[in-house]
C-alpha cells in the first residue's frame, strides 16, 4: 500500500473515533483523537471542522474560530465551515458578548490571584450567564467554591462542567476533591455522635428503653454519722488528689497539649500544601486564558486578511478600483496568516502591483524632496518601505533618510543611515549615508573648535 494512503487511512481512523467520542460528550477524548488525525492530514476538513465542533461544545470559541478559518483556506467552497463562522457572524452582538466574557473570565482571575475570591466569583457567575457552555469558568468558579468552603456550590458547578465534558481531567481531579472533603466531614460527623452517646445511661424496663445522663452528683444522707463521714472522706480525697492524682492530671493534660499542638501543625501543614497547589491551578488557568486570546487574536488576524485578498482579487480582476485604493488594502494584509490558497493569490497581485506602485512613489516623492514638501515625501517612501525595504538598492531608503534630516529629526535619520551602511555596503546608497554622517562630524567638531577659541 502506498505510504500516502497509509497516512490518509490512519488519519480516517482516528478522526472516527473523535466523532465517537463526540457523541458521547467525550469532548476532551475527541479533542485528542481529532489532533491526531490531523497529524497524519493536515488538510482533512471533516476532522478540522469537527475539532472546532467541540471547541465550540466546550466555549472555546477562539480555538473553534481558528480551526474553521484553516478549514476554509484548505477549502474555500463547499465546506460547511463557511456556514459555521456565517453563523457566529450573523448573530447580532454574540461574538462581542463572549469577547466581553472572556475579559471578565480574565479579570476573575486576578481577583483570584489578589485573594479576591468573592469578587471573582460574581465575576464568573456573569461569565457562565452569558456563556452557559465555557468549561473553563465552571471549573474555575468550583475551585473557588472549594476554596471558600462552599461545597454544595462546587459540587454543583462540577455537575454542569462533567456533563458538558465528561472526560475532563480538571473537573474529574476537583470531583475527587471535593468527595475526600465530604468522607472527612462524615468521620468528624461520626466522632462527636459517638462522644455525645458516652455522656448517656441506656437501660431497658420492660419494653421500654430509657435514656438518662449519666450521673454525677453524689446522694444526699442525712445523719451526723453520715456527715462526719464525708467530711473525712472529702478530706482523704483532697489528700489523694493533690498528692497523686494531680501531677497525672497535669501531665496527661500536656501530654494532650502535645498531641493537639502536632495535630494543629500537621493541619497547617496540609492547608499550606492545598493553598499551593490552588495557586498553581490558578497560574494554569491564566496561562490557558492568554492562550486562548493570542489564538483569537491570530484568527482576527486570519479572518480578515484573507478577506481582504479575496476582495482585493475581484477588483483586480475587474479593473473597477485604483491602484492606490489597492494598495492601501493590501499593506493591511498579515501574509504569514494566509493560507496556501490565499498566499498564492495574494503574491500573485502584489508580484504586480508593488513594483509598479513603488516606481511611481519614489518617484513623486523625488519631486516633493526637491520643493521641500517632505512631510509627503516620508508618507510616500513609508510606503514604499512596507512592499519593498530594499527598493532602488537602498536608494529610497537614503531619500527618506535624507527626508527626515531636512525635516529637522535627526535621530530617525541617523537610524536609516546606519541601516543603509549595514544592509547595503558597496552601494551608491551606502555611500551617500556615509558621507551624511560624516558631514555631521565634521560640523560637530568644527562647532566644538569655535567654542574653545
Amino acid at each position: 500500500m502506498d505510504y500516502s494512503m497509509k497516512l490518509l487511512y490512519q488519519s480516517n481512523y482516528w478522526y472516527n473515533d473523535g466523532l465517537k467520542k463526540a457523541n458521547i460528550r467525550d469532548l476532551s477524548g475527541a479533542i485528542t483523537s481529532l489532533r491526531r488525525s490531523l497529524q497524519y492530514n493536515r488538510a482533512n476538513i471533516a476532522a478540522r471542522n469537527l475539532l472546532g465542533l467541540v471547541y465550540y461544545g466546550r466555549g472555546d470559541i477562539g480555538e473553534a474560530l481558528v480551526e474553521w478559518i484553516l478549514s476554509k483556506n484548505f477549502q474555500s467552497h463547499e465546506n460547511i465551515s463557511n456556514y459555521y463562522i456565517q453563523k457566529l457572524q450573523e448573530t447580532p452582538g454574540e461574538l462581542d458578548g463572549l469577547n466581553q466574557a472572556i475579559k471578565k473570565f480574565n479579570q476573575a482571575l486576578g481577583y483570584a490571584r489578589q485573594n479576591g475570591e468573592d469578587l471573582a466569583i460574581i465575576q464568573l457567575k456573569k461569565v457562565v450567564a452569558a456563556h452557559p457552555t465555557f468549561v473553563k469558568a465552571y471549573q474555575l468558579l468550583a475551585l473557588l467554591y472549594l476554596q471558600t468552603e462552599q461545597y454544595s456550590k462546587a459540587r454543583q458547578c462540577l455537575r454542569i462542567a462533567h456533563k458538558l465534558d465528561t472526560t475532563d481531567d480538571i473537573t474529574l481531579r476537583y470531583m475527587h476533591e471535593l468527595n475526600q472533603v465530604r468522607k472527612s466531614k462524615n468521620a468528624r460527623i461520626k466522632e462527636k455522635d459517638a462522644e455525645e452517646q458516652q455522656q448517656t445511661v441506656t437501660y431497658n424496663i420492660g419494653n421500654e428503653t430509657i435514656i438518662q445522663p449519666v450521673s454525677s452528683s453524689f446522694k444526699e444522707h442525712t445523719g451526723l454519722h453520715t456527715v462526719v463521714n464525708i467530711a473525712i472522706g472529702v478530706l482523704v480525697g483532697v489528700a489523694v488528689m493533690w498528692f497523686m492524682i494531680m501531677p497525672a492530671i497535669n501531665a496527661s493534660r500536656q501530654d494532650k497539649l502535645n498531641k493537639q499542638t502536632v495535630a494543629f501543625s500537621d493541619q497547617i501543614a496540609t492547608q499550606k500544601a492545598q493553598i499551593s497547589a490552588l495557586k498553581k491551578e490558578l497560574e494554569d488557568y491564566r496561562s490557558t486564558s492568554e492562550e486562548t486570546e493570542n489564538a483569537k487574536a491570530t484568527a482576527t488576524s486570519t479572518q480578515e486578511s484573507y478577506e481582504i485578498v479575496m476582495n482585493i482579487s475581484k477588483h483586480y480582476s475587474a479593473k473597477d478600483m485604483s491602484d492606490d485604493a489597492m494598495l492601501d488594502e493590501l499593506l493591511k494584509v498579515n501574509a504569514e496568516s494566509l493560507g496556501t490558497v490565499g498566499r498564492e493569490r495574494f503574491d500573485e497581485i502584489t508580484g504586480e502591483l508593488y513594483p509598479k506602485m513603488c516606481e511611481n512613489l519614489y518617484s513623486t516623492s523625488k519631486n516633493n524632496f526637491e520643493v521641500a514638501n517632505y512631510d509627503t515625501a516620508i508618507s510616500n517612501l513609508e510606503r514604499v518601505m512596507q512592499m519593498d525595504e530594499g527598493y532602488s538598492d537602498g536608494g529610497a531608503k537614503l531619500l527618506l533618510a535624507q527626508s527626515y534630516e531636512k525635516k529637522g529629526d535627526q535621530d530617525k535619520a541617523n537610524i536609516e543611515y546606519q541601516k543603509i551602511i549595514e544592509d547595503y555596503p558597496n552601494t551608491e546608497a551606502a555611500a551617500g549615508a556615509q558621507e551624511a554622517l560624516d558631514a555631521q562630524k565634521a560640523g560637530g567638531d568644527k562647532k566644538d573648535d569655535g567654542q574653545t577659541e
